[in-house]
């Protein structure tokens, strides 16, 4: 019987039980069955992985409570400026988008980067134009706003300081707002896709990790997918979702050896917070950080499943 798996990440941080109110972890809990759900679904009828990956991303985009697409918060200048990329284990090809505006889900501007350009990642108005190109959904600002986003913003107008998805009530809590997705198709092949609105009031055209084919996202057959969650600099300084697969391919680690090492070792040593999800070709999956927590799922086709948010 073939094997199929997908996981999926909503951010990680410091997630603590005790600031969570029963209604609004429960509402994660049904936003994160979704998008597995819209993955899973995908896999089950023998689609691919970079489809199930692309499903999953975008109903998370779509669920203003996370921070990508529909949820991104706000940088300095009062604007949503989202990334995403894609790759493909089974060729190694992938797509990325930087610095975006108004693109309903940028997961999907990825997958046509990957799909129907010659390039990599596409940056900023001229990604925005492609996508426009190639009917892309556009949203005007309105749909991107959340209140408790704008809040957050507001709680920081004025400094130069940019925050992790800041929390209004918590000033020192941290959540690493990012989403993502691994899978294995019936066909043996894996994919990844991660999408971010990144940090609220960001400025310089910052971008982190999650776009940077290596460092928030990739795939490779002869591997695993891996997508992080986490402070972006120390993941693009780690190259971290590269540095799981070489560890796994030169030192003949498992996928858990693997994350075990970058997350709770090399990445720490950088003062690198948060996790990342992987998937292999014999259909492990991992879901491992740092923090406090992490939004977090898996489904297999051998019946395993999981939702989880705490340590």
């Amino acid at each position: 019987m073939p094997v199929f798996t997908i996981a999926i990440h909503g951010g990680a941080g410091t997630i603590l039980k005790q600031d969570m109110t029963d209604e609004k972890e429960l509402l994660y809990r049904q936003g994160l069955s979704d998008a597995l759900d819209a993955g899973y679904n995908v896999l089950q009828k023998g689609g691919t992985s970079a489809d199930a990956v692309r499903a999953a991303v975008c109903s998370l985009e779509d669920n203003i409570l996370f921070n990508a697409g529909r949820g991104s918060v706000f940088g300095k200048d009062g604007h949503q400026e989202m990334d995403a990329s894609i790759m493909d284990g089974s060729n190694l090809m992938a797509g990325a988008v930087a610095a975006v505006r108004n693109v309903r889900n940028p997961v999907e501007l990825a997958y046509a980067i990957m799909t129907k350009s010659p390039h990599v990642m596409m940056t900023g108005s001229g990604a925005l134009d492609f996508a426009k190109l190639h009917g892309i959904s556009v949203e005007a600002d309105e749909y991107f706003y959340s209140d408790f986003r704008y809040q957050q913003w507001k709680q920081m107008q004025g400094s130069d300081e940019a925050a992790l998805d800041h929390n209004v009530k918590v000033s020192d809590d941290k959540k690493f707002g990012t989403v993502g997705a691994v899978a294995l198709d019936i066909n043996g092949n894996l994919a990844a896709a991660t999408s971010t609105g990144g940090m609220t009031n960001k400025q310089f055209g910052r971008v982190g990790d999650s776009p940077i084919i290596g460092a928030g996202t990739y795939a490779n057959n002869n591997t695993c997918a891996i997508s992080c969650t986490g402070h972006g600099e120390p993941f693009i300084r780690a190259v971290t979702a590269y540095d799981v697969s070489c560890l796994m391919e030169y030192k003949g680690l498992s996928l858990r050896e693997a994350m075990a090492v970058v997350v709770h070792d090399k990445l720490i040593r950088l003062d690198g917070e948060g996790g990342m999800i992987g998937a292999d070709a014999s259909g492990n999956v991992e879901m491992q950080f740092n923090s406090d927590g992490m939004y977090r799922g898996m489904r297999a086709s051998d019946e395993r499943s999981e939702v989880a948010i705490y340590k």
